[in-house]
């Protein structure tokens, strides 16, 4: 993935679009073409570019703790609800029953225990014997009212249903390593995109950097989004390697942004205000390795040496040795 360049500039476009000049010099039987650029000062930003699918920061994929019919379904997709609501309800009348039998029976052995501590005075191993059937009648009641409150859904926060699986009657399998979603809820405040970025571009990267997002589904709605992840081990394929990148953004009320949208990122690496830009194709080196910019002086040329900045590739920043309004040569 290539690093693709942004520039600002805040004097006239048509000023930064390079006042280029085509100028054909004869000297002698030697024709010399080149153009002429002036030097501006303007704002540079620097990005790397990356596309992805948004993905839900807070979600919960809900399920029943028990197998059952349904009985009821209270929401449907895109439902706003709150957190404790009621989403989806089995058939609890067996459920019941059998919280209803435990309770008999813890009530039955807490009798018992009365009986044989107060009443008999009965002996130490008889009342041990009635204490654990004590024991595990409470654990009994406690399991039976957790299968009872498995068999209800509830939100766990305030969200947008994004999607609800089963409808009232159909019929619930016990759960297992894999339990079937009921209902998968979301929170849409706060979206995530997860990118790939190329290798040659990671170097640059660092947590919380800024980023504009656009996705492709809602043209003129830009996002803000800040760096939250970079991945430390790359993935190869085909010969390409990459890095898992996560970007975190807050998403504006009714703005249309949902799970699963295409967008892309531009990722800024590097921003400079109110500086001197040019071409980069008028930054050479000469022969002791030092940054030159060749400058048209009165129809004459003169070689300056330069200290850069910042560069997208297309436009350098220009620390030293040159000034705004100066015009540089740049050989075709």
């Amino acid at each position: 993935m290539k690093i693709w360049r942004k520039l600002s500039v805040f004097l006239l476009c048509v000023i930064l679009a390079l006042t280029a000049v085509g100028v054909v010099a004869c000297n002698g039987d030697e024709e010399v073409d080149y153009q002429l650029e002036e030097v501006v000062r303007g704002d540079l930003s620097v990005v790397v570019s990356a596309s992805g699918n948004l993905e839900a920061v807070n979600e919960a994929k809900l399920d029943f703790g028990s197998g059952g019919e349904v009985a009821e379904v209270y929401v449907k997709d895109g439902d706003w609800v709150n957190e404790g609501d009621m989403l989806a309800k089995l058939d609890t009348v067996q459920l019941e029953l059998a919280l209803a039998q435990a309770e008999a029976s813890l009530a039955q052995a807490a009798y018992n225990l009365h009986q044989v501590r107060d009443v008999l005075h009965a002996a130490e191993d008889q009342v041990a014997v009635v204490e654990s059937t004590y024991d595990a009648a409470v654990l009994g009641v406690e399991y039976a009212q957790r299968q009872l409150d498995k068999a209800t859904i509830v939100a766990p926060f305030d969200g947008l249903v994004g999607m609800v699986s089963v409808e009232a009657g159909d019929i619930i399998m016990p759960p297992t390593a894999m339990p079937t979603t009921i209902v998968h809820l979301i929170d849409p405040s706060v979206m995530e995109l997860k990118l790939e970025v190329d290798e040659i571009d990671i170097p640059v990267l660092r947590l919380n950097q800024q980023a504009m997002v656009e996705v492709d589904a809602l043209p003129g709605l830009e996002l803000e989004g800040v760096v939250t992840a970079i991945r430390q081990t790359g993935d190869v394929s085909a010969g390409l390697v990459t890095y898992g990148v996560t970007l975190e953004m807050d998403i504006p009320t009714r703005s249309g942004v949902m799970v699963g949208m295409s967008a892309t990122a531009d990722i800024i690496v590097g921003e400079r205000s109110g500086v001197l830009l040019v071409s980069s194709r008028a930054i050479n080196l000469n022969n002791m390795g030092n940054s030159v910019a060749t400058v048209m002086v009165n129809d004459e040329r003169q070689e300056k040496i330069v200290t850069t900045g910042l560069t997208d590739g297309y436009h350098t920043e220009i620390i030293a040795g040159l000034r705004e309004g100066d015009m540089v040569v740049i050989d075709r």
